[in-house]
């Protein structure tokens, strides 16, 4: 069994991959529109996607000789999912220390 919430942040743990990852929130796009503002290979761009894919954030479709990427938002929404509790876990402390600050400014 694969832990598909570790492959996510693996893959997102990368600046390039996620530098990718908001290009194609934009869009589709061939493995060249996506390196073009990248200083690095078509090779390397590939692999990048590569790991992408395999974690389920790239699907590429066939239309052709024409092959965009587009953007699988399964994954994010998992990610969301887990960071949930922790949101709410920050929440409450910054409504306590809101609190804590306007009984102190009320009190001085």
């Amino acid at each position: 069994m694969t832990d598909t919430l570790s492959t996510t942040f693996a893959a997102l743990a990368d600046p390039t991959r996620r530098a990718l990852l908001a290009q194609l929130a934009r869009g589709e796009a061939t493995v060249n529109e996506l390196a073009a503002p990248h200083a690095m290979t078509l090779p390397a761009v590939s692999r990048h996607l590569k790991v992408l894919e395999r974690a389920g954030l790239v699907v590429k479709g066939r239309q052709a000789q024409y092959r965009p990427c587009r953007l699988a938002a399964g994954p994010l929404r998992d990610v969301d999912a887990w960071m949930d509790d922790y949101r709410r876990f920050f929440a409450e402390r910054f409504d306590r220390l809101a609190e804590h600050l306007t009984t102190t400014e009320d009190n001085p």
